[in-house]
């Protein structure tokens, strides 16, 4: 078989995407970041036909390369809370206005075999977003976000995303030097705010795009 590796994963995640559907997503698969853009791009923007758009802090949007072609888009009235040099306050603003948009953006940081959704905030914008405001969520999961069950999400989170992330803000936090979680009490702590979303309600509200590329942390 040529590109077992990649043959592997397209099972994975035809499976996981038939439990997600079971939990009330509307599920995607695509093979690469930039299938991923023209699904947004050219299908699920026009079904949803949104006026305002935001996004979370989420690497794998990144990846994906929304952000210019939204902003690009006249039509749109984009909310971005990580525009450069805006202050803090304003960007904080930014992220409650974020919670009333036509289409929210956003990653998770680990996804069960189950279908859930498992994420660990430090502000609580994005996991809000992703459960409660916008009026359709569109999350985007590269294929190393999946774990089999609840505590091995957690263990994930904990012991590697949140750690890594860590770094990448260059938060001052006991993991920055031990690369594991120290359940600390720092005032930069970036793990605050649990959720694990079961189902997507009402149906279909969320939309998840699962890409079969390494994708974020």
């Amino acid at each position: 078989m040529q590109n077992p590796v990649d043959n592997f994963w397209k099972v994975r995640l035809n499976i996981l995407k038939e439990e997600l559907e079971s939990n009330n997503f509307e599920v995607f698969t695509v093979q690469s970041a930039a299938d991923a853009k023209e699904l947004v791009l050219h299908n699920l923007m026009p079904q949803i036909a949104p006026k305002t758009v935001s996004w979370g802090g989420s690497m794998t949007f990144g990846s994906v390369g929304l952000a210019a072609e939204l902003m690009n888009d006249t039509a749109l009235t984009v909310i971005n809370p990580y525009e450069p040099n805006i202050a803090p306050s304003e960007s904080y603003e930014r992220r409650r206005q974020a919670l009333l948009v036509d289409l929210y953006f956003t990653g998770t940081n680990a996804i069960t075999e189950e279908g859930h959704l498992v994420n660990l905030d430090m502000i609580g914008n994005r996991v809000g977003a992703l459960n409660f405001g916008p009026r359709n969520v569109i999350v985007l999961v590269g294929r190393n976000k999946l774990v089999p069950s609840l505590e091995d999400a957690m263990l994930r989170i904990k012991n590697f995303v949140a750690p890594a992330n860590v770094m990448r803000l260059d938060k001052k936090t006991p993991c920055l030097t031990t690369s594991v979680c120290q359940y600390c009490k720092s005032s930069d702590r970036i793990c605050n705010v649990w959720t694990i979303t079961e189902k997507a309600f009402p149906k279909h509200r969320i939309k998840v795009v699962l890409i079969n590329e390494d994708l974020g942390f």
